[in-house]
């Protein structure tokens, strides 16, 4: 039996648990839909702050948020997470990064989500390209460029992405704090470096 709606985060945990038990994912929407209606967005987001890592839960909770408060930037984030994490597809969450982007211009997260979505490679490239630049101190910005512009340089044979990639990759050993992720990232770069198209 589900707790009284007067204590939504027992509620939620409730039925996280019944989920996990069972893993009847039916009843577990059916729970979060009942469980969400009439409640006000802030106490959904103060019981769902838990269960963030559920895409399953997050989504259908920060739905009603959104709902509610749809220039809300880091709830429209949170659900284009969850619907990314769920296999939503980039166009849906593409939308509502988007939306974050005009909500606040300075969110973090909607960039990621902008750069991500893109389905055309350089396209894609070019979004982290302008991510890690807006947000210099970002290491996975910058580790999603170097990727992706490696992945570019190595499909089209792009000394311009090759360059790029190992200018990114560079910027990354700099940063990096062990050891460990310095060998990677030497590897990588030697790999780069020695790259003949």
């Amino acid at each position: 039996m589900i707790a009284p709606l007067n204590d939504l985060p027992a509620a939620l945990t409730e039925a996280v648990s019944q989920y996990e038990a069972s893993g009847n994912i039916g009843a577990l929407m059916e729970r979060l839909h009942r469980l969400r209606e009439g409640i006000m967005p802030d106490a959904l987001v103060a019981a769902a702050e838990a269960f963030l890592h559920m895409p399953e839960v997050a989504g259908p909770l920060y739905e009603r948020v959104v709902e509610e408060q749809p220039t809300n930037a880091r709830a429209l984030v949170i659900l284009a997470n969850a619907y990314w994490l769920s296999g939503r597809g980039p166009d849906v969450v593409g939308a509502l990064a988007s939306r974050a982007l005009a909500s606040d211009p300075d969110n973090r997260g909607a960039w990621h989500l902008w750069a991500l979505t893109e389905g055309n490679q350089r396209d894609r490239t070019i979004r982290w390209l302008q991510v890690s630049q807006r947000f210099p101190t970002d290491s996975l910005a910058k580790a999603a460029l170097a990727d992706n512009a490696a992945s570019l340089a190595a499909s089209e044979h792009d000394r311009e992405a090759l360059a790029m990639a190992i200018g990114a990759y560079e910027e990354l050993w700099a940063l990096s704090p062990t050891e460990q992720q310095r060998a990677a990232l030497e590897t990588a770069l030697t790999t780069l470096r020695n790259y003949s198209f």
